[in-house]
C-alpha cells in the first residue's frame, strides 16, 4: 500500500549550497500585532524620519540627522512605505541574495587564479638557476595577494548570506528562531548597518582618489589614460594598486546590501510572516564555546 506523507514546503532546503530553513514557531509567543501589519524595518524608517524632521525643523545641527541629502530622504520614505508591502521587501531581499551567488562565482574564479599564480611563482624559483638568470616576474606576487584580497572582498556577501560566521556564544543552539532573529535583527540594525553605512562613506572618497581623482580641487586627470595616475605597488613591475583598493569599497557596498537583507529576513520572523521568513542552518562545529 502506497500512502501519501505530507510534506512541508517550509521545511525544504533553499538552493545555491546555502542551507536554509523555515523556521519553527512552536516555541514561540505570537508575532506582535504590530509586526503583523508593518515589517519592523518600516517601523525603524518611520521613527528615523520623526527624528530627522525633528532635527532639520529644531536642532538644525552639523549631525547627519540634520542635514539628509535628498537621497537618504527617499530610501528612508521608501523603506517606510514598503514596510506595508512585504512582497516588495521580500523581492529586494531574493535581488540582493542573487546578487550574492553571482558574486561567489568571481569567488571560485578568483580562488583558481591565485592557485595557478602561487603555482607560476613556486614554479619559476626553482628554474631560476637552470636558466642562471631571475626569471620570476615580479608582477606575479602582487597579482597574487590582490586577486586573494578580491577573493575577500567579494566573499564577505555570500558569507552572511550562508552563515558561515562563526558564533561565540554558550546558548545560541538552545535558543527558539524568534529569540535568535530578535538578537540578529537588533545587532544589525542598530550596530552592523551604521558601521556599514559610514564606511562607505569614508570609503567612497578613498576610492576616487585611488583610480586618479585629485585630493586638492576634486578633479580627474584629463585624458584616455587613467591608470597613469594610479599608485603602484613598491613590488617589482610596480603593479596599479587603484583597482583593488577601490575594490575595498565595493566590498562594502555588497556587505551592506546583504546585511540589509539579514535584516528583512529576520523581520519577516519577527512578523511570524512563514512564507518568506527564513533561518539560515549552521554547522554545530561553528559555534566555539
Amino acid at each position: 500500500m502506497i500512502t501519501e506523507q505530507a510534506v512541508d514546503v517550509d521545511d525544504l532546503l533553499l538552493a545555491d549550497g546555502a542551507e536554509t530553513r523555515a523556521p519553527d514557531h512552536s516555541a514561540d509567543s505570537p508575532a506582535l500585532g504590530i509586526f503583523q501589519r508593518v515589517h519592523p524595518l518600516g517601523l525603524i524608517a518611520i521613527g528615523a524620519l520623526i527624528v530627522a524632521v525633528l532635527w532639520h525643523t529644531v536642532f538644525s545641527t552639523d549631525r547627519l540627522i540634520g542635514n539628509l541629502e535628498w537621497w537618504h530622504w527617499a530610501v528612508l520614505v521608501a523603506t517606510a512605505v514598503f514596510g506595508f508591502v512585504p512582497a516588495v521587501l521580500n523581492a529586494l531581499r531574493v535581488a540582493i541574495e542573487s546578487l550574492s551567488d553571482v558574486t561567489l562565482r568571481f569567488v571560485w574564479i578568483a580562488g583558481w587564479l591565485v592557485f595557478f599564480a602561487q603555482l607560476i611563482n613556486v614554479v619559476t624559483r626553482y628554474l631560476n638557476p637552470a636558466f642562471e638568470a631571475d626569471i620570476l616576474i615580479g608582477e606575479i606576487t602582487s597579482v597574487a595577494w590582490q586577486l586573494f584580497a578580491l577573493m575577500s572582498l567579494l566573499g564577505l556577501n555570500y558569507g552572511v548570506k550562508a552563515a558561515v560566521n562563526p558564533r561565540i556564544d554558550f546558548w545560541w543552539d538552545d535558543w527558539t528562531d524568534r529569540t535568535k532573529a530578535w538578537l540578529d535583527f537588533v545587532m544589525h540594525t542598530f550596530f552592523l548597518l551604521p558601521f556599514l553605512f559610514a564606511m562607505v562613506r569614508i570609503l567612497h572618497g578613498y576610492a576616487s582618489v585611488s583610480l586618479g581623482k585629485r585630493r586638492g580641487d576634486g578633479t580627474w586627470p584629463s585624458g584616455w589614460r587613467v591608470w597613469d595616475s594610479w599608485e603602484k605597488s613598491p613590488d617589482a613591475d610596480q603593479l596599479p594598486l587603484g583597482p583593488i583598493k577601490a575594490m575595498i569599497f565595493v566590498g562594502f557596498v555588497l556587505f551592506l546590501l546583504q546585511i540589509v537583507a539579514e535584516v528583512i529576513k529576520t523581520g519577516f520572523v519577527l512578523a511570524g510572516r512563514r512564507e518568506y521568513a527564513q533561518i539560515a542552518a549552521r554547522d554545530e562545529f561553528q559555534r566555539i564555546e
